[in-house]
């Protein structure tokens, strides 16, 4: 059984996939405390494998985004097997801190300040830039390194902070730009 905040359809709104149709299943619980994090781990319902496999089966969208809290302290592979029998395209969205089973396509790493990633294969580095030096997160193998503003808040800051360092790239959270999930 495994916490789960909730399972909901709608549009990626940041990194790399933004404004690809997905189905996002929200995990309670984090091994991290940060400021900015919009989940209320107190809540949530337990579901077994099987119960969270239908529920994102009855969505159209072949991509599946897991995320949080921190989902790697709940997933696993029968998990992913069963999201894989789905014909589900399995995108992570972790801190970094905890290993992850084989069987996920896309990692996306939010790396937290004084937290050590311990993952090896990451797809995309995504940082809420409060300001914090994020140089050190470009020793992070990854495929792409997005800033991402604090929720909307500091975007011009973020945008300068790219320009005179451009092995970065922005990303908005573009859900809530658009009034979305």
């Amino acid at each position: 059984m495994k916490k789960i905040n909730e399972i909901f359809y709608s549009l990626q709104g940041e990194g790399f996939h933004t404004g690809i149709p997905a189905v996002f299943v929200r995990f309670s619980g984090c091994n991290l405390s940060c400021a900015f994090c919009d989940t209320a781990h107190e809540e949530g319902v337990m579901m077994s494998d099987e119960q969270i496999a239908e529920a994102v089966a009855s969505y159209p969208a072949r991509m599946v985004v897991l995320t949080g809290g921190e989902p790697s302290l709940w997933i696993d592979e029968s998990l992913l097997s069963l999201l894989r029998q789905a014909g589900k395209y399995i995108c992570i969205e972790t801190n970094g801190t905890h290993p992850l089973p084989a069987g996920i396509d896309w990692v996306t790493c939010s790396p937290k300040e004084n937290a050590p990633v311990v993952l090896t294969k990451i797809d995309e580095i995504k940082v809420v830039y409060i300001g914090q030096d994020v140089s050190k997160y470009m020793a992070i193998p990854a495929r792409y390194h997005f800033l991402q503003p604090c929720s909307c808040q500091n975007t011009r800051e973020v945008i300068e902070y790219i320009l005179q360092h451009p092995t970065w790239r922005l990303s908005l959270q573009t859900h809530k730009l658009v009034d979305i999930q």
